[in-house]
């Protein structure tokens, strides 16, 4: 069986059994009256605005509680031997096969389900469980429906977090908040060349704000080729021809495209259903081909494209479950070299930190978005998790001004790069895939920013093959426009992708 193929079906298997435990929670949900989560919210709100971020840790058992019972009752559960310190600086050394990390996760498992079986007697171990185990990584994600769980586990030496997944703060409608990100990314009408679009050989067209980072110059050093860059997102629509059977054309050619999906619950699918997925990797590594649509910035780079959200706002428990596990395939895969994130989260996931840990100390380069606001978010929310992860490089977009962030982009302390995404003058963004055909669509924000520099990054570390991530990230570093300084708000800067590809 081919390894697409086996993750398709592996994919499938997680997600059927992921909605079959899910409708059984939802009887004995029904019977649980949730908290008032007001109290809770604005908890989570003044943290992210004097701390720059959430975390769980900071919560009293209580207040977990709450958000379990206001969300859909999974808890992830980071586990270890009572005698093991400092896990996560050695995660990728970690056996979780081996006897004392076996006997550790057993014995936890034990101790939930003794305490829910104080409300739950008929409770058995795989009604417990919401997910299929990551068989790399030392959590677990577990139903709890007994608040005495919660103290129980955040006081026990097998420990190293308990937390919901499922729940962020209700600034507005959960219904609201779905879809994030997810326009339907279709073709967009009236595009004008010399304007939005340069035509390029062999026959396509090259997107308006290249031109800001020098990308065609850098085309005459590299092209991407032999890099592998994993696309972690939505998906990749099974309607774009530029990411099928069309992927190696004109330019683009001798290159491997993959689709996989982590995603459970929603779809056992990896094509595409938001557009948002599609998008950045039109961006990053579209053909450049003969039938007019866009070049991506490394044209021939090898493309990995995980479906493990449905949408760029991770609220959902599947959703968390899905990125872990898409960072997790990333260690564990030799050959992809970059990863490109342009998703997240108010609230900090120690199970989604764990998974990018791990493959940054396989020796993955992570991008992730800094955030584009909804008006929820907008005033008060500086950059998002996981970008502001040490182990993640921050990006987000700026105005043509190169002065000003794009419009709803985040930006602070924590951006590492930016890259141009809105005109001034009448708020275009650069050009990429639409979910179909070959006219372009437009996209801008912190996520097609993100994306952006990925491939940038790829072409750096296709010209120079033997280089540590190290030395490739020190090059965007020392090509940047703000090096050796670095802005409070925008970082090393706008990468002149030239000098880093000389």
């Amino acid at each position: 069986m081919k390894k697409s193929t086996f993750l398709l079906c592996l994919g499938l298997f997680a997600a059927f059994n992921g909605c079959r435990k899910q409708e059984t929670a939802n009887l004995a949900i029904e019977r649980i009256e949730a908290p008032d989560p007001t109290a809770l919210d604005q908890f989570i709100q003044n943290k992210l605005m004097d701390e720059g971020e959430f975390l769980w840790s900071w919560a009293t058992n209580d207040q977990v509680w709450t958000a379990l019972a206001n969300a859909d009752f999974v808890l992830s559960v980071g586990y270890k031997p009572a005698h093991e310190q400092n896990v996560e600086d050695r995660l990728n050394q970690i056996d979780i096969h081996a006897q004392g990390w076996k006997d550790a996760r057993q014995a936890v498992l034990q101790m939930i389900l003794d305490s829910e079986r104080k409300v739950q007697p008929a409770l058995q171990l795989d009604a417990l469980m919401a997910f299929p185990a990551n068989t790399t990584l030392p959590f677990m994600e577990v139903y709890v429906k007994n608040p005495e769980t919660i103290a129980l586990l955040r006081k026990s030496n097998l420990i190293r977090y308990a937390e919901p997944i499922g729940y962020e703060p209700f600034m507005t409608k959960a219904a609201e908040r779905s879809g994030s990100g997810c326009d339907g990314n279709d073709a967009t009408a009236g595009l004008i060349a010399g304007q939005d679009y340069t035509n390029i050989a062999p026959g396509c067209k090259q997107s308006w704000n290249h031109s800001y980072h020098n990308i065609s110059q850098a085309w005459n050093n590299s092209d991407g080729s032999g890099v592998k860059v994993l696309v972690v997102d939505s998906g990749a629509s099974d309607d774009q021809e530029n990411l099928d059977y069309d992927f190696n054309q004109g330019y683009s050619s001798g290159r491997t495209v993959e689709k996989y999906v982590t995603l459970s619950g929603a779809g056992e699918t990896p094509n595409d259903l938001c557009g948002h997925g599609t998008s950045m990797i039109g961006a990053c590594a579209a053909p450049r081909g003969t039938d007019g649509a866009n070049a991506g910035i490394a044209y021939n780079c090898d493309l990995v494209s995980i479906r493990a959200a449905e949408d760029v706002y991770l609220d959902g428990s599947n959703e968390v479950n899905g990125v872990s596990s898409a960072f997790t395939f990333a260690g564990n895969s030799p050959d992809i070299r970059i990863v490109s994130m342009s998703m997240g989260r108010l609230t900090t996931s120690n199970q989604i930190r764990d998974a990018i840990i791990y493959a940054h100390q396989q020796g993955k380069m992570i991008f992730c978005a800094a955030g584009t606001s909804y008006w929820w978010t907008s005033w008060f929310v500086g950059v998002i998790f996981p970008a502001t992860m040490t182990q993640a490089i921050a990006v987000t977009g700026v105005k043509t001004s190169l002065t000003a962030r794009c419009s709803n982009c985040h930006s602070g302390s924590k951006v590492d790069f930016v890259v141009v995404m809105e005109k001034t003058t009448n708020g275009r963004t650069p050009l990429s895939l639409a979910n179909s055909g070959d006219v372009p669509s437009t996209v801008g924000g912190s996520s097609v920013a993100t994306a952006s520099t990925a491939g940038i990054a790829a072409l750096v570390w296709a010209k120079y093959p033997n280089w540590t991530r190290q030395q490739v990230f020190d090059r965007l570093k020392t090509s940047s426009n703000y090096y050796p300084s670095r802005n409070g708000s925008f970082g090393w800067g706008r990468i002149n992708a030239q000098t880093a590809t000389n």
